[in-house]
């Protein structure tokens, strides 16, 4: 999304060139579906599998954000299309009950302007039980080797029921920062897609050089994983954004992320970057908590906030 449109352009018909075949998006991926659209005019779209998504809850705007995404996209049909984000049994009800968006799912699929019912979620529970439904053919959930949980239950379930499954934050959300590990270790795992976000072709070329070369993960590298892990727990930001918009503008991931920057940069290249603006706006935090109603993760966000000032303050005073 950050890219110009002719650069997003280009790093879409490139990866396209080396292989790559699917192609994920959303309604509410600021200008992604047209981008990928301009992309993808002349080829064979036969050849394609794109994926979308809307987050609404209701069939009459579903339906209109299908339309939306078809008009972007500049396509006949959306092979995949998404509930997006399910992250609690109340939203659950709302788009699985009468009137809601699955309704509007199946009428874009009888139509013929969607192939493939999917839904995505961050919540392991909810993902579970929308697929017991046996009313989806796709399911895009959280999956490395931090986020391990859908190893256990999500992913033979859904072999057992056909489901495709498609390995949503592969390099959880940037907190992982060996690409190469981390899709070593998706790789084990042959039923499932990963979905990695890029803005350059070389960061494909390095993912593809990893899966089209398959091996089982070394001693070595499964003790990489193992400190990895404990190094980050379970409480850190996947900068999925969901949190956004801050009443006091406060750009929450990059709060999140003030130790991982420094860890990679020199303080003054992380500052030129950004983060010590964002570190100073991180002060104007008033713990309203609207950010917790939307974090899909549950995250105590303005205590981490907290957390990552005092950090920043440490680093900045030596």
């Amino acid at each position: 999304m950050r890219l110009e449109r002719k650069d997003a352009a280009g790093v879409v018909r490139k990866v396209i060139e080396l292989g790559v075949n699917f192609i994920d998006t959303a309604n509410g991926y600021g200008d992604s579906e047209e981008k990928i659209g301009e992309a993808i005019q002349g080829m064979n779209r036969e050849s394609l599998v794109i994926a979308s998504k809307s987050g609404v809850k209701d069939k009459k705007t579903f339906l209109e954000h299908v339309d939306l995404s078809l008009r972007r996209l500049r396509v006949d049909y959306i092979d995949i299309y998404h509930l997006h984000g399910v992250n609690s049994e109340e939203k659950m009800s709302e788009v699985m009950g009468p009137g809601g968006a699955y309704e509007g799912l199946e009428e874009a699929v009888k139509l013929g302007k969607v192939r493939h019912y999917a839904f995505s979620s961050h919540q392991t529970e909810t993902a579970k039980k929308l697929m017991l439904t046996q009313r989806f053919e796709v399911a895009q959930i959280p999956f490395n080797f931090v986020n391990t949980e859908p190893e256990e239950e999500l992913i033979p379930l859904a072999r057992r029921l056909n489901m495709g499954f498609i390995a949503m934050k592969p390099l959880a959300g940037g907190a992982l920062e060996n690409a190469v590990l981390a899709f070593r270790y998706l790789s084990q795992f042959p039923s499932v897609v990963p979905d990695p976000g890029i803005e350059r072709v070389e960061e494909m070329e390095e993912i593809l050089r990893v899966v089209e070369n398959i091996r089982p993960l070394t001693p070595e590298e499964k003790d990489t994983i193992e400190r990895t892990r404990e190094e980050l727990g379970k409480v850190f930001c996947r900068r999925c954004g969901y949190c956004q918009p801050c009443p006091e503008e406060i750009p929450i991931a990059s709060v999140l992320s003030i130790e991982s920057a420094v860890k990679r940069a020199p303080l003054k290249d992380v500052i030129r970057w950004g983060f010590g603006k964002a570190m100073e706006k991180a002060r104007s935090c008033t713990e309203c908590e609207e950010c917790l109603e939307r974090c899909p993760y549950n995250l105590s966000i303005p205590s981490l906030i907290k957390e990552k000032l005092a950090f920043w303050d440490e680093m900045v005073s030596k």
